[in-house]
């Protein structure tokens, strides 16, 4: 638990200092963002409500683990995979309708920067959470290592929370 703990602090400061990085580029900027940058915020707002859908899932999974349900903590758990699978896609649809790219400017080089890091994270999060799938098949997650797959759930919150900044930052605050 102490390590999860210590690798999501480092997480967070890796998007605080992106997060520091965009408010810089944004003060520093005539215009912020520039002309002819148009995102979904529809788009974003529906991925948004797949993350926190999912995160809410893992809290449902882990209150069955903790009665012993596991066969309704696996059908939670993947309910969030399939959630965030979804969201992967509509970020891909979000990318590819784009009218910039990572090379156009500033503006366009952290945004990729910023949510492509995300994304990464989601798509780190859909493999821990299979792993904690397929574990949950096994004795030995029930006992002893109950807390490794309640350490797993919060680098899963974590990812959701980093994307509320995103969201916030970069798609509502246009």
């Amino acid at each position: 638990m102490l390590g999860t703990v210590l690798f999501l602090a480092s997480e967070m400061m890796f998007f605080a200092a992106l997060f520091a990085t965009y408010f810089d580029l944004r003060a520093n900027s005539g215009q912020w963002p520039p002309p002819g940058v148009h995102l979904d915020v529809a788009e974003a707002t529906v991925g948004t409500l797949l993350l926190f859908v999912s995160s809410l899932v893992m809290v449902l999974a882990t209150r069955a683990m903790d009665k012993g349900a596991y066969t309704a903590a696996r059908w939670w758990t993947g309910s969030a995979i399939i959630a965030a699978a979804c969201f992967i896609a509509l970020s891909l649809h979000g990318y590819s309708q784009n009218t910039f790219t990572v090379a156009t400017n500033s503006y366009g080089s952290i945004y990729y920067t910023l949510t492509g890091f995300h994304l990464l994270h989601v798509t780190a999060g859909i493999g821990i959470l299979l792993a904690l799938l397929i574990g949950m098949r096994s004795p030995t997650l029930r006992g002893y290592h109950r807390q490794a797959a309640e350490a797993m759930t919060y680098y899963w919150h974590f990812v959701f929370i980093v994307w509320i900044g995103i969201w916030g930052s970069v798609y509502l605050t246009q």
